[in-house]
């Protein structure tokens, strides 16, 4: 179930918009994405970390909230605008509607029905019921497109000869490029949107925090039931990342084959005239699905795409929550009651709802035709400095809180620069003299992402060894060589006496606060709930049932926090980890 909420929430509509989009214009390239998250989800089982972590690692709170200030930001700007908008175009397909809000309102509120009433819990159920419904779904529209074309051997030919009747004189828009069937292509970017050595070594940062170090997928192996439970869900999740290529990057490949008028048009008023936009090719697979499909099946193809969707901004919104009470709102009210925080996450997704809104038309006028392309080149900008000091306070006992902070900030500073520089300088299109600034123009996002991810490092590498190193009793268990040091933290909680889990200690707490939690305890009437306590699942009477569910959370992260694993177990894990590296790498 894990394996398949991980994969769920990872695959949402802007995959199906995105990959399949830029399989249409680019070719087979995208699928390196895919692979390449093969190999990273196996860290996500074998290392994984939090917020959380970086408080007891560095001992302080300003890398922890800074940190989750980043991920919203990410959140924003990657997932849910994004998704947001790749769903309407799925609605606007399916209804023939033209107008972008009112299909994001039906997005908005179908996915409320699923995410208000429910904890993660809620969303892991779903996740793995939609799990089949995309994938079979998916599988349905590749074999009728398959079919439609000819086979694998007829695709390689048809996609180089799909070319629209209408081009533009002395260019080569809407002619596929001579490497569309090669991934890892020629390392100067002004030849290749796909540089092999940007990829493997710039590309490669920005996902490890994704995979790694985002709230929204360590939550999920987070809830296994043990460090076993963990990585096989991992394995079983990096087998099913090989899907999206079969699935959704080749038949948005044959639909370029299949209408290479409206798909690959290369005019603007062309593409105007099909899908209202001066590219098409984000509608390759909803054009390709409801086109091949009969009325009733087109019904199940839309609650595919909905249900991608769905458990996409399901899993966000509950990441988002957690984030946000736990490592921002607990600084201002350390006490806070489980019902207050509940009733805070659920705000908060409102405000995150209508900040993504906002940003669409953003994603309208920068986007470039490849939706899946912007997405990745937002994370290169954010991710980077994320990842480096994760990775920094695993492998190297010297960093310290001040370094790690400086390197985090300046690495996040250069990067908002440069995505300030690519909203100001919109991305030429293939008929237009590309006019940017040379660091945008020459400067690819990958290499970019590279140079972001060592800068970080440099930085915080020189502060830590102009400052003082950290404490020993900070590097127990919080390093790759000390995590099975057994000594006893300064900063340990012992399960068996403190039910609660008081991971932000903060005594001052002022007498008002005091006073509004009192007040708020005595307002609530025994044995009565009203509506917005059922909305917000706050819960009535005193707080045994809460400090029950604390422990018996204590209790399931002591036992997965143990690394003891059976020798049967260990040994089955890693010869499937090395099965599915070589895979992937193959």
């Amino acid at each position: 179930m894990i394996g398949a909420s991980l994969f769920a929430s990872n695959i949402g509509s802007e995959h199906f918009i995105g990959l399949a989009g830029s399989g249409a214009a680019s070719g087979i390239y995208v699928g390196a994405f895919e692979l390449n998250a093969m190999i990273l989800l196996q860290l996500l089982g074998w290392v994984n970390t939090l917020p959380e972590y970086m408080n007891k690692r560095f001992s302080g709170n300003r890398i922890r909230t800074c940190l989750a200030i980043l991920s919203l930001m990410l959140y924003i700007f990657t997932k849910i605008s994004v998704n947001m908008y790749s769903g309407a175009i799925f609605i606007e397909e399916a209804f023939h509607w033209k107008n972008l809000y009112l299909s994001v309102t039906v997005l908005v509120g179908l996915t409320a029905l699923l995410t208000i009433g429910g904890g993660l819990s809620a969303v892991i159920y779903t996740d793995t019921l939609q799990f089949f419904i995309m994938n079979f779904g998916s599988l349905f529209v590749a074999i009728k497109a398959f079919n439609m074309v000819g086979g694998y051997e007829e695709l390689l030919t048809k996609y180089m000869t799909a070319i629209p009747e209408k081009l533009i004189p002395n260019t080569t828009c809407g002619i596929p490029r001579a490497d569309s069937w090669v991934m890892l292509r020629d390392a100067d970017p002004s030849k290749s949107d796909m540089p092999w050595p940007a990829f493997l070594l710039g590309q490669t940062p920005a996902s490890i925090w994704y995979w790694c170090a985002d709230q929204m997928m360590v939550q999920r192996v987070m809830a296994a039931k043990s460090l076993s439970h963990a990585q096989g869900s991992t394995i079983f999740a990096g087998y099913t990342k090989l899907l999206p290529l079969f699935f959704i990057i080749l038949p948005g490949m044959i639909a370029r084959v299949l209408y290479p008028n409206e798909i690959g048009c290369a005019d603007p008023v062309e593409c105007q005239k099909y899908c209202g936009s001066d590219t098409c090719t984000n509608y390759a697979y909803p054009k390709l699905a409801f086109s091949l499909m009969p009325n009733g099946l087109r019904g199940v193809m839309l609650s595919v795409m909905l249900s991608a969707l769905i458990s996409d901004l399901t899993s966000i919104f509950n990441s988002a929550s957690t984030l946000f009470t736990m490592d921002i709102w607990r600084l201002f009210r350390p006490r806070a009651s489980s019902g207050e925080k509940l009733l805070v996450g659920r705000t908060f997704i409102i405000i995150l709802v209508l900040i993504s809104i906002l940003w669409i038309p953003i994603i309208e006028k920068t986007q470039g035709g490849e939706l899946y392309i912007y997405i990745q080149a937002i994370a290169a900008y954010l991710a980077p400095p994320i990842a480096a000091v994760y990775c920094l306070a695993i492998l190297y006992k010297r960093i310290n809180e001040t370094g790690a902070f400086w390197g985090l900030m300046s690495g996040f500073l250069v990067g908002v620069i440069r995505m300030v520089l690519d909203f100001s300088y919109k991305e030429p299109g293939c008929f237009e003299e590309n006019q940017r600034p040379l660091i945008i123009r020459h400067f690819h996002y990958m290499y970019f992402a590279m140079l972001l991810f060592w800068l970080t490092i440099g930085v915080a590498v020189v502060v830590s060894h102009c400052t003082d190193p950290p404490a020993e009793w900070m590097l127990i268990r919080t390093t790759f060589y000390t995590r099975y040091d057994k000594r006893e933290r300064e900063d340990e909680i012992t399960v068996s006496t403190k039910p609660e889990l008081e991971l932000l200690q903060i005594p001052n707490e002022t007498k008002d606060q005091v006073a509004f939690q009192e007040k708020l305890t005595k307002g609530k009437v025994a044995n009565k709930t009203g509506i917005m306590d059922i909305i917000c699942c706050l819960e009535t009477g005193t707080d045994a049932k809460s400090k029950a569910n604390e422990t018996e959370m204590n209790k399931h992260v002591a036992q997965l926090s143990n690394l003891h694993q059976e020798k049967w177990e260990k040994n089955l894990l890693n010869t499937m980890l090395v099965i599915i590296v070589l895979l992937a790498t193959y």
